[in-house]
Parts: C-alpha cells; sequence; structure tokens
C-alpha cells in the first residue's frame, strides 16, 4: 500500500518495524523526523522498548504530531499486548486502547474487541468476520471500555489528528489483525 501521507515508523529491530513500515507504505526511521504525517512506533511486549526508541518518541513530542503505537510479534509469545501497553505507558505518554486482543483456543490471537462499540472482528476467516460480543466478552472488558470511553470523551473527536490522543493497535501481520485498524487511523489524518 503506498500512502501520500509522509509516515515514519521507529522501533526495535526485534518489534519489525520495516515490515511495519512496508505494510502502511511508510519509511523506517533511524533518526526523527518533525516532516511526518505520522510516526508508528513499533512494540515487541517480549522484548520491551529501548532507550533509542523512547529518545525518539519524547524528542517527537515536542512537535506535537500524530503518534500510535502498533503492538506487533504477539504470536508464540508469553508476553501479550497488555504487558506491552503498561510498558508504554510508563516510558512513552499515556496510550489508548481501542481494541483488545482476543485468542484461540491454542493462545493464538485471532480476533479484536472493539471498545467502542463491543463488536469483535475475528481474523482467523478470509475475509475477517464481525459479529456482536457476547454478554461474557462484554463482562470480561467493561473496566477497559469505561476507561477508553473516558479518555475519548476528555480529548475530543480530532485528538489523535491533533497529536493528543496516542492509541495503540495489537497487529498480527500473519492474520492481518489489526492492520485494518492501523489504516483507518492512518486514513484519519
Amino acid at each position: 500500500m503506498s500512502s501520500p501521507k509522509r509516515i515514519h515508523v521507529y522501533g526495535h529491530v526485534s518489534a519489525q518495524p520495516q515490515a511495519i513500515a512496508n505494510l502502511f507504505g511508510a519509511q523506517l526511521a533511524s533518526d526523527v523526523s518533525a516532516e511526518s504525517d505520522l510516526a508508528i512506533f513499533a512494540v515487541n511486549p517480549a522484548a520491551g522498548i529501548d532507550q533509542k526508541t523512547i529518545e525518539q518518541w519524547q524528542a517527537l513530542s515536542d512537535f506535537q504530531l500524530p503518534r500510535m503505537v502498533v503492538v506487533n510479534e504477539l504470536e508464540g509469545s508469553d508476553s501479550d499486548f497488555e504487558d506491552a501497553i503498561m510498558i508504554a505507558n510508563r516510558v512513552f505518554d499515556q496510550l489508548v486502547t481501542p481494541y483488545l486482543v482476543l485468542h484461540s483456543e491454542s493462545g493464538s490471537p485471532i480476533a479484536l474487541i472493539s471498545l467502542s462499540d463491543m463488536q469483535i472482528t475475528d481474523y482467523s476467516t478470509n475475509p475477517p468476520t464481525t459479529s456482536q460480543s457476547e454478554v461474557e466478552h462484554q463482562e470480561l472488558v467493561a473496566e477497559f471500555r469505561e476507561e477508553y470511553l473516558e479518555e475519548i470523551s476528555a480529548a475530543g473527536e480530532s485528538a489523535f489528528a491533533a497529536g493528543l490522543l496516542f492509541p495503540a493497535v495489537p497487529i498480527v501481520i500473519s492474520n492481518g489483525l489489526g492492520i485494518d485498524v492501523v489504516r483507518n487511523f492512518i486514513n484519519q489524518l
């Protein structure tokens, strides 16, 4: 996918930032670029976030450009999306999580549940299918949903594009999980 937007991807090699850049028509950045419409930070939950990536995030804070975090490398790891968000909240800024990951019986990430409308997108089907979540899912994510809706309400609709709200999105390249979500954010710019 080629994008007319100037998107730069940052992150430690363990988070596959070049693969992320390729997905979204972006450039892999080794140095901070203020000439950007969006900065995507790739994070591998098993590897954590290295000092260089933290410094790049902080340097971009001065420019107030839109930034988001994609959490990659979720397959075959004991670490998960929530682990990555806890770390990123400590070393970046407070992130918002519009989606949470649902796993198959074997533990593989296969679906996302939207905290805004409670819809589940199942990426184990081709094309992905969407369905309403069940009551048990709604109960499990109720606290996360309440927190997310409060943050969105307080920040306002255009907060992401204004560089004031930082979404974190889980992605799995092999099954496409979350890639459409990131593209939707890119389209908001």
